[in-house]
C-alpha cells in the first residue's frame, strides 16, 4: 500500500492510498483522481520523505530515494492544513445531516420561518450574494457554507 501526500490546483492538501506507483499512475492518467474538497481533477503529488530509524543499523549505511527535502515546518503546515480539511468536511457533514434541503426556495422558506409563517427548523439550499444581503437586511442571520459537490447526494 502507498499513501501519498496530494494537492489540487486550489491547495487543498489530502492524503490518497494506492495498492501501487502504477495504481497512482494509472488513476492520475485516467482522471480518477479528485480532491475532496472541492472535486478538482488537477491533482498532483507533493515531495515527501520517508522516516528511516537508521540509527541503530548495524551494517553499511541505507539510503532511501527523496523527491525532494520536506522541511518540519513544511510538513507541520501541510499537517495542520490536512486537519482544518477534514475538520470542515466533518462541519459541513453535520450540518447537512442537521438540516432540511429547501433548495432554491431558501429565501422564501427562511423568510416564512422568520415571520412565523413556518415551523422554526433548520434549513440549507441555494441563495445568490443579493438574496443573503437582503435577508440580513431584513434581520434573517444565514452563513454561506461552500459544499464541496461529492457531499451533495445522501448522507451516509
Amino acid at each position: 500500500m502507498k499513501v501519498f501526500n496530494l494537492c489540487c490546483a486550489h491547495g487543498h492538501a489530502f492524503e490518497g492510498w494506492f495498492g501501487s506507483e502504477a495504481d497512482y499512475q494509472s488513476q492520475t492518467e485516467r482522471g480518477l483522481l479528485s480532491c475532496p474538497l472541492c472535486e478538482d481533477t488537477q491533482v498532483t503529488r507533493l515531495p515527501s520523505a520517508p522516516r528511516l530509524n537508521l540509527g541503530a543499523a548495524a551494517g553499511p549505511e541505507v539510503s532511501a530515494p527523496v523527491e525532494a527535502p520536506v522541511s518540519q515546518a513544511q510538513h507541520d503546515h501541510a499537517k495542520a492544513l490536512a486537519a482544518l480539511q477534514g475538520g470542515l468536511l466533518q462541519a459541513v457533514k453535520a450540518v447537512m445531516a442537521n438540516t432540511e434541503d429547501v433548495g432554491t426556495r431558501f429565501p422564501e422558506e427562511a423568510r416564512r420561518i422568520h415571520y412565523g409563517e413556518a415551523a422554526a427548523r433548520n434549513i440549507r439550499g441555494q441563495a445568490s450574494a443579493q438574496e443573503r444581503a437582503e435577508l440580513a437586511e431584513e434581520g434573517i442571520e444565514v452563513v454561506a457554507l461552500p459544499t464541496p459537490k461529492s457531499l451533495t447526494g445522501p448522507t451516509h
